[in-house]
């Protein structure tokens, strides 16, 4: 399996991406904002956290708008897999293919602490590896990690189960505690917390390896 990893100017967390996926069997391509196109057979676009251009404007709208963006969208209008993390969560709003909006905390502060989270779903490649109501370990560090949506988009999330994750406690605000969120076709998951910032021992914890080895088996079988 291939994956591509996107670098914006002030990604920081794309070599943390890029070796989580590595380590799960995938092999990975850098892919710079500016390229137009994404490696040949590409299965899986992994947008990372971080800053993306000062995260001026609103968090992830420049990023949206770089000249990968048609190629990331195109992606996953075939049903590709896309995984966006944090800074990459915002911009696959911005990009509309999810939906909602990240706000600014609602304690007004920058989180950077490990969180218990509860998955919420199993029915996603994404999600396979672990089981419903199972909870975890992830680090997060946001500013603008509030996850705000209407009473009928959450209400959609919630009957079509498409929340992925939840806070066990709730630290920046998020409509329904919700953490991580998935697309319609269930390909394309958005999420606050990191889960490539667990994937081994000597980073506190391993909780987000079973992410990417789930992902691995469940794209083998889709």
């Amino acid at each position: 399996m291939k994956a591509a990893v996107i670098t914006f100017p002030g990604s920081n967390c794309d070599r943390d991406l890029a070796v989580a996926f590595e380590k799960a069997g995938f092999q990975v391509a850098r892919v710079w904002h500016k390229d137009t196109s994404l490696p040949q057979d590409t299965d899986v676009v992994g947008l990372p956290g971080g800053f993306s251009f000062g995260d001026y404007l609103r968090c992830g709208a420049i990023a949206a708008q770089s000249p990968i963006a048609a190629a990331v969208v195109a992606h996953a209008g075939r049903g590709g897999f896309v995984l966006g993390v944090c800074n990459g969560f915002q911009v696959l709003t911005e990009m509309r293919l999810l939906p909602g909006a990240l706000m600014r905390n609602a304690g007004l502060k920058f989180v950077c602490r490990s969180v218990g989270l509860r998955v919420a779903t199993q029915d996603a490649a994404f999600t396979s590896a672990y089981k419903r109501g199972q909870e975890v370990m992830f680090p997060i560090a946001h500013h603008d990690g509030n996850f705000t949506i209407d009473a009928e988009g959450l209400k959609a999330l919630q009957d079509q189960d498409r929340i992925a994750f939840t806070y066990l406690a709730n630290p920046n605000g998020a409509t329904a505690d919700i953490a991580g969120i998935l697309s319609p076709n269930r390909r394309v998951l958005g999420m606050m917390p990191h889960p490539e910032r667990a994937v081994e021992a000597v980073q506190g914890g391993v909780d987000g390896a079973a992410l990417f080895a789930g992902l691995m088996g469940g794209m083998a079988l889709a």
